[in-house]
C-alpha cells in the first residue's frame, strides 16, 4: 500500500476581480505568451466536471458560457491562425474567421484558419468562402484540397511513413514559413491527441463548465477508433499518449457560475 508522504497546501489567496473590459487588458495580461521567435501551439478546450468534451447536441457549445467566451475571444486575438480538425469545422459550423472585436490584435493581417484533413475534403461553407482556409494534408488529400480551394492554400505535409498521412510536426512548420506562429488549437479530441502525442501542444487552456452529461461525449484528448463527432476515425499510429508533466500557470473562478478556467503550461 503507497504511503502518503507529500504535504498540502491550503491555498486562499485574496481574490483579484476581472470585470469585463472591452479591451480585456488584464485578462489579454494573464495569458501573454511573452515575446519568442519560434512556433508556440495553444490548445483551448471546454470540459465537464465528468470530462465530457460537448454536450447532449454533439456541440461544445451546449456547455460553455460568458467566462468561457471571454477567454475564447482573448485567446483569438492573441493568435495568428486557428488550428483544427476538418471534421470539427464541419460539425461545429467554422465560417471564415475575424479578429475579435474591441480586443487588441496580435498583428495586422486577417486571422487565419488552418484545417487538418488527411482526406484533403474541406466542408463546403468553407469552400465556398471569400477566404478559404489553408489545408495541411497529405499527398492524396493534396489532390482533392486544390480542386477545391486554391492551390496557394494547400500545404502538403505528409508523413515520411505514409505519404498519405499528415506530419503534424511538417504542418506547423508550414504554417511558420507563412508567419503563423502563434497557433491556437480548438480541437477536436482527436486532433489534440495528435499533436500531444507528437509532443507539439506548448500549452493547454480547460474551461471547466459546472455540470456532468454522463457517458457518451469524448474527452477533450480522444484517440479511439470512432474518433469524435464529425470526425473521421483516429489514425491506428496514434498511441496512447503518456502522463504529460502540466505546471498550473492560473486558475480563474466566475463566482456566479462556477465555472473554472485554468492555464496549463507543459513545456
Amino acid at each position: 500500500m503507497r504511503s502518503a508522504t507529500t504535504p498540502l497546501d491550503l491555498l486562499v489567496p485574496a481574490p483579484e476581480h476581472l470585470p469585463v473590459d472591452p479591451a480585456e487588458t488584464r485578462l489579454a495580461a494573464l495569458y501573454d505568451e511573452g515575446t519568442g521567435s519560434g512556433v508556440r501551439l495553444r490548445a483551448n478546450f471546454v470540459s465537464t466536471v465528468d470530462g465530457g468534451a460537448w454536450g447532449p447536441d454533439h456541440l461544445s457549445g451546449s456547455i460553455n458560457d460568458d467566462a468561457d467566451w471571454r477567454v475564447f475571444r482573448v485567446l483569438r486575438a492573441a493568435a495568428d491562425v486557428v488550428l483544427v480538425g476538418a471534421g470539427t469545422a464541419r460539425h461545429e459550423g467554422y465560417t471564415a474567421l475575424d479578429r475579435p472585436e474591441s480586443l487588441p490584435a496580435a498583428g495586422d493581417r486577417p486571422l487565419e484558419l488552418a484545417l487538418v484533413s488527411r482526406s484533403g475534403r474541406v466542408p463546403q461553407q468553407l469552400a465556398d468562402g471569400d477566404r478559404p482556409p489553408l489545408v495541411l494534408t497529405g499527398e492524396a488529400g493534396a489532390r482533392t484540397a486544390s480542386r477545391m480551394v486554391p492551390a496557394d492554400r494547400v500545404l502538403t505535409v505528409a508523413s515520411a511513413h505514409d505519404p498519405d498521412e499528415v506530419d503534424l510536426r511538417a504542418g506547423l512548420a508550414a504554417l511558420a514559413d507563412r508567419g503563423l506562429r502563434r497557433v491556437l488549437c480548438e480541437g477536436g479530441p482527436t486532433l489534440l491527441a495528435a499533436l500531444l502525442a507528437e509532443d507539439l501542444v506548448d500549452e493547454l487552456c480547460v474551461t471547466t463548465s459546472p455540470c456532468l452529461v454522463g457517458p457518451g461525449p469524448s474527452r477533450i484528448v480522444a484517440a479511439s477508433p470512432a474518433g469524435a463527432p464529425g470526425e473521421a476515425p483516429a489514425p491506428a499510429g496514434i498511441p496512447a499518449t503518456p502522463p504529460t508533466p502540466a505546471r498550473l500557470a492560473h486558475l480563474l473562478h466566475a463566482p456566479s457560475t462556477g465555472t473554472l478556467v485554468a492555464r496549463w503550461l507543459l513545456r
